[in-house]
């Protein structure tokens, strides 16, 4: 059956309910994930090919199964539906295509003396949600950076772990640069840091203004009384604050205490949505994104799309101000408040303060799209110019590069990076650690290793290559010999389609006289100057970076692998306790029973646990 008979064939035993329905390719993946307040006509419609756009026409043809999820409400159903756009990223849907989280600050509940820390990712799903106090959402992690320690000179609250807390016995750096009150030696009383607390939650939900008149009045009681070193200390907090305030000011006609601002802008085939968070009146960042559509999608369908998509794991303010009218704006004002668990309003202002923070959106998004579209096009130059050098059939799509990293043999791993139009592509960055100890230290069988897992694993997973996750060209730091090893893997393989290419650095290391290597052509080297050079060099120095990072984060691992790891009882806090009494490990083995004993927070029980797994 085509794809039209297929969905026909589901309507006869279709509810007229709300729901969400998928459509699924012959290879089993999603295509389009949709919800419908009727499922039984929304369905139909598809089978009326004549009136759709073609883009609906290709995805009615490639489908060839269906399945279906009934919902109690259109709104339960439109938050199922971003929940699985979002997890199976169906091709013919709009998407986000943003990898980067949101950040956060947490209060923490549940001690006498609770961390101020910084949580980035899911807000909604975040397992201390329900115990923690969560701020946000900030667009940058620097922004976050910088508030906490704002509020740390303000308030002299605590960042570290609780193992951390619990095993100190004097102060430790961040009270000494007074940012910090020793809540851990009992140079605070629980009182008077839970006054702290109280003002932290009220400067981040706005009423910062009654918290810097309250310190301005302590300032001047310690004045009056002639406790200048005490006044300086209230004075030195008023301006950590003062300072916070005018980084996060907005200028803004009128009140705007919690809410976000989107604006769209859709031109050539792309789109940007600029997103502004306001909370409490005060600006927590801006960011762009680039969702992925079909090139026939307007404007507010793209709006919609990615506003049920943004609010599927965090959590919407009270008011969202956007710049299109949307098809089903109540319907998403509605789904939002059920997920939220309060009243979430929508509106497109049209005039006033409102609208004109709107257009300011609207400008940003603007200006953004004209810069990813500049980047795209010097981008694009730039493969069209790696295609001409290494005589590729076309512009590549992806770029793969490979790079080894390791210490005379030990903590021996593999990086690859991802580039393409859209510049570095993280999220498709890979590290293999190399698992055949006789290979460590010898770079030929180190890079055999890692691409013979990386096609071997493509050939299981993707033969047919559909997913577009397969290299045009494959950029390999080293010169001949690991040129060479590459061409080895693929022909082993039966991969004969996969351009090759190899980068090593000039004589002395030197940059800029790199010698490009390719099976059968002579080395050959780059004018100093041409941007293709600068290029592949940015694309050698990432893969270079990434495989020192993955080297450097496995050597850190493994050094905080201690000889007291594994023992029963003891864990990060009996650990750090007995290093920080004996000094190291091994000093921890030869201790004596008595001696463990008297380590601060170890019981008899568990020294003699100790005692026995060193000397039986």
């Amino acid at each position: 059956m085509d794809g039209s008979d297929v969905i026909r064939s589901h309507l006869p035993t279709l509810p007229a309910t709300p729901g969400v329905y998928r459509m699924i390719g012959a290879d089993g993946g999603i295509l389009y994930v949709g919800k419908a307040k009727n499922l039984k006509r929304r369905v139909a419609s598809y089978t009326r090919t004549e009136g759709l756009p073609n883009r609906t026409r290709r995805m009615v043809a490639l489908t060839r199964s269906m399945e279906f999820v009934t919902t109690h409400t259109e709104a339960e159903a439109l938050l199922l539906e971003a929940n699985l756009i979002r997890t199976l990223r169906p091709p013919f849907n709009v998407l986000v295509k943003d990898d980067r989280s949101f950040s956060y600050i947490v209060l923490g509940q549940g001690h006498a003396f609770p961390r101020l820390m910084h949580h980035r990712g899911t807000a909604r799903r975040y397992g201390e949600a329900r115990r923690n106090d969560l701020f946000g959402p900030y667009a940058s992690p620097a922004l976050v950076g910088m508030t906490i320690a704002a509020l740390q000179r303000a308030f002299l609250l605590r960042t570290c772990d609780d193992a951390t807390f619990t095993s100190r016995t004097r102060p430790c750096l961040q009270h000494q640069i007074k940012r910090c009150s020793a809540p851990c030696v009992g140079r605070v009383t629980e009182e008077d840091y839970a006054a702290q607390m109280r003002g932290v939650r009220d400067v981040l939900n706005g009423r910062s203004a009654a918290v810097q008149a309250e310190f301005a009045r302590h300032m001047m009681d310690c004045s009056d009384r002639l406790a200048y070193e005490d006044a300086a200390r209230w004075r030195d907090r008023i301006r950590a604050l003062t300072a916070l305030q005018s980084r996060q000011d907005i200028n803004l006609e009128g009140s705007l205490e919690d809410a976000d601002v989107l604006a769209v802008h859709a031109e050539g085939g792309t789109a940007c949505v600029q997103v502004f968070f306001v909370r409490g009146g005060r600006n927590q960042g801006t960011r762009a994104f680039f969702p992925r559509h079909d090139r026939d999608e307007d404007e507010a369908a793209i709006l919609a799309a990615f506003t049920a998509q943004l609010y599927e794991d965090t959590p919407p303010p009270h008011r969202l101000l956007l710049s299109h009218d949307l098809p089903d704006r109540a319907l998403l004002g509605e789904a939002l408040t059920l997920a939220a668990g309060r009243r979430v309003e929508v509106e497109v202002p049209q005039r006033g303060p409102k609208r004109r923070i709107v257009e300011h959106a609207l400008t940003n998004a603007r200006e953004a799209h004209g810069r990813r579209m500049a980047e795209r096009s010097a981008q694009a130059k730039l493969l069209a110019g790696v295609a001409r050098l290494f005589g590729l059939p076309g512009i590549p799509a992806r770029i793969e590069v490979y790079d080894n990293s390791h210490i005379q043999g030990a903590f021996p791993v593999g990086a690859m990076i991802v580039a393409g139009p859209e510049g570095f592509q993280r999220n498709a960055y890979r590290r293999f650690h190399i698992k055949d100890p006789a290979v460590a230290g010898d770079d030929y069988a180190m890079l055999r290793e890692v691409l013979t897992r990386r096609f071997g694993r493509a050939l299981r997973e993707d033969p047919d290559r559909r997913n577009g996750l397969w290299p045009d060209l494959v950029l390999i730091d080293g010169g001949l010999g690991q040129l060479n090893v590459a061409r080895t893997v693929l022909a082993d393989l039966g991969i004969e389609d996969v351009d090759l290419a190899a980068i090593a650095k000039g004589p002395d290391r030197d940059a800029g006289r790199e010698r490009f290597f390719l099976p059968g052509r002579e080395p050959f080297q780059l004018a100093p100057n041409d941007p293709v050079l600068y290029f592949l060099q940015r694309l050698r120095d990432e893969a270079h970076k990434t495989a020192i990072d993955s080297h450097r984060a496995r050597r850190t691992k493994a050094m905080e692998h201690t000889r007291i790891d594994g023992i029963p009882g003891i864990g990060p806090a009996r650990k750090k306790a007995l290093l920080h009494h004996f000094g190291s490990s091994t000093a921890v083995a030869a201790a004596g029973l008595k001696d463990l004993e008297a380590a601060p927070g170890i019981s008899a029980t568990v020294a003699r646990r100790v005692y026995e797994h060193f000397h039986g």
